[in-house]
């Protein structure tokens, strides 16, 4: 007796629901690819084509409609246990997340710490990265980012504080020493230090003020892809310091590094999660969206 993969009858039938592997791909969260393989696998070990393929559709062939109608049952009865569990509020499993630094460092302490005391059970691992990331490909279950632009198949949500200020700051003893801009074409005559992400790719200096908007190339001895350094360089007068509000709290509060251009500093919009769109969504992940949610209505209500 041929025996077959379960899986793969579930996928041969999501691909025949979708009317594609592309389509199916989407709604799964995986690569059309590994769909076709275990449609291809299913059919060498029935020895029998279970699918029409032409490069506008994909069919099922009557051998493939008979076995969707003798399987479907089953798959539902299977999928109803599944949704039955994904109903306990015991969420256990492990959720993967790819976010930079600065949500790493700042924005995700509180809001992990709540979501782990509330689901014990949950082992979360955190990848920290500069860069974009294709989330499916890299093995993750979701990622944070700023300005995020993903593919349709995405679900963007805010995560943190929904707007954040990018400001500047330099040491006393560095303005006492260079004099204090007030306009970003003074900048010309100031160091400033500069970040540098993964990519190669340096932040811009870039001023808005109501209609005016100004981006400057500037000089400086520094450029750095730690926020660390570059906040303890500007705390030893090294230069200006132009960044996230929340990685100069600490050293203004302390007098450290004081306020530079106040007038000129940017609202952004804060992080936001974004994940694949899937019909049956980890339990893990489905907990922290929840979880996500619920901190933004409670911060909005």
């Amino acid at each position: 007796m041929k025996k077959a993969n379960l899986e793969d009858v579930s996928i041969f039938a999501a691909v025949a629901d979708a009317g594609g592997f592309r389509s199916a791909a989407r709604k799964l969260g995986v690569r059309a690819s590994s769909l076709s393989d275990a449609v291809q696998r299913l059919e060498a070990r029935l020895d029998i084509r279970l699918l029409n393929r032409s490069t506008r559709s994909v069919t099922p062939t009557e051998a493939g409609q008979r076995l969707l109608e003798r399987f479907r049952p089953a798959l539902d009865d299977i999928n109803a246990a599944l949704d039955g569990i994904s109903d306990s509020s015991d969420v256990a499993g492990t959720l993967k997340l790819n976010v930079p630094a600065i949500v790493a460092t700042h924005i995700l302490p509180p809001i992990i710490t709540g979501f782990l005391k509330a689901h014990p059970s949950v082992r979360m691992e955190i990848s920290v990265d500069e860069s974009f990331v294709d989330v499916v490909a890299g093995g993750f279950d979701a990622g944070v980012r700023y300005e995020v632009n993903v593919d349709r198949d995405m679900i963007v949500i805010p995560i943190g504080p929904r707007e954040q200020r990018y400001i500047g700051a330099a040491s006393p003893d560095y303005l006492e020493r260079h004099g204090v801009p007030h306009h970003p074409r003074d900048l010309a005559d100031h160091a400033c230090i500069r970040h540098r992400f993964p990519s190669g790719r340096v932040m811009p200096l870039e001023f808005r003020k109501r209609d005016q908007v100004f981006r400057v190339s500037s000089r400086g001895q520094l450029v750095a892809e730690s926020m660390d350094l570059e906040v303890a360089a500007a705390v030893g007068g090294l230069g200006i310091i132009f960044t996230f509000d929340v990685s100069l709290e600490a050293a203004m509060a302390r007098g450290d590094l004081v306020p530079v251009m106040p007038d000129w500093w940017l609202t952004v919009p804060g992080p936001s999660l974004y994940f694949p769109s899937r019909r049956h969504m980890p339990l893990p992940l489905r907990a922290f969206v929840d979880h996500v949610k619920q901190l933004h209505g409670a911060k909005t209500a």
